[in-house]
């Protein structure tokens, strides 16, 4: 074999090995043959001629997603950026119109995003914008598909994920809401301090009612007492008016008692000597006297006053 053989060997495996090609999952590969479309191959193991026929391109089938950041104004005069990611794929079928007949997908995606995006942004106000995004998102979407269907391109789903206000406009309606808080908190805090008024009031009116009642029942009780002590002591031949004054000398006695075991206590008591006792039960038997004879004195008019008439 001439030497000569040896580079054409070499150059022949060359262009054998480089007629054939791979081609990824979820691509596919536009082969042309002298500048001409020939066909389209998708994955696998795939062959063409050498020389004659090259790979012009390939396009990827998975879904891709385009994020375009719009700016534009609502309708009360507030500017607003929205952040629109636009998820699309090539169509298997048409991809011979996405690669020849669209240099720019992305470029183009882009303009018919910002052209929806500020046609209905600016029929909104700013709050209007937050709730109703997903009509926006929806606009986006059928736009983009009845413009980018003829150009093989498929919009699965448009997403409007982020809507920035000017930061002055945001630092506002932070302020709004803050306040808005701060009020609805004043008013649960003002109903929280009526209830505890009133369940106050409410307290301590069963109090006083408790209170009062117990009052009532020791008086009832110490009048019963007092009758008991009166009748023991008529039984004994002491009169009611010696009886009643005995009982209040008695507790007079008992509340200096009191007073003497309270060692911390600061109250006096006047007068206070040893005939005060003595002096306050002459008086009491005195006045009972005097007021029973008096009574007498009064009947007795009275009885005479009748008899006249």
């Amino acid at each position: 074999m001439s030497v000569y053989m040896y580079p054409v060997i070499f150059i022949g495996i060359i262009v054998f090995l480089s007629s054939f090609f791979i081609v990824k999952q979820q691509t596919a590969a536009i082969i042309e043959r002298f500048g001409r479309f020939q066909s389209i191959r998708h994955s696998g193991l795939q062959l063409k001629i050498p020389i004659v026929d090259r790979i012009a391109g390939k396009l990827s089938l998975k879904i891709q997603q385009l994020d375009v950041i719009v700016e534009t104004k609502t309708l009360d005069d507030v500017f607003v950026k929205l952040k629109v990611s636009v998820q699309y794929k090539v169509i298997r079928e048409k991809v011979y119109d996405a690669f020849y007949k669209l240099d720019y997908p992305h470029d183009q995606i882009t303009s018919y995003v910002f052209d929806v995006v500020r046609a209905e942004v600016p029929k909104m106000k700013l709050d209007d914008v937050f709730v109703k995004k997903d009509d926006i998102a929806i606009a986006v979407k059928t736009e983009l598909n009845d413009a980018m269907m003829d150009y093989g391109y498929d919009i699965i789903k448009t997403l409007v994920t982020d809507i920035d206000p000017d930061a002055q406009v945001k630092a506002a309606m932070n302020r709004i809401n803050a306040a808005d808080r701060e009020k609805t908190a004043a008013q649960y805090e003002g109903d929280a301090q009526r209830i505890l008024i009133v369940e106050k009031a409410k307290a301590e009116a069963e109090s006083k009612r408790l209170q009062g009642q117990g009052i009532a029942d020791q008086r009832r009780e110490i009048a019963r007492g007092l009758e008991e002590s009166v009748e023991v002591l008529n039984r004994v031949g002491i009169n009611s008016q010696e009886a009643s004054a005995l009982i209040v000398v008695t507790q007079h006695y008992d509340t200096l008692q009191s007073l003497g075991e309270e060692t911390n206590s600061n109250l006096i008591l006047l007068p206070n000597s040893p005939q005060v006792g003595s002096n306050m039960l002459n008086d009491m038997v005195a006045s009972f006297t005097a007021s029973n004879q008096i009574g007498e004195a009064m009947k007795k008019a009275q009885e005479k006053k009748d008899n006249e008439q």
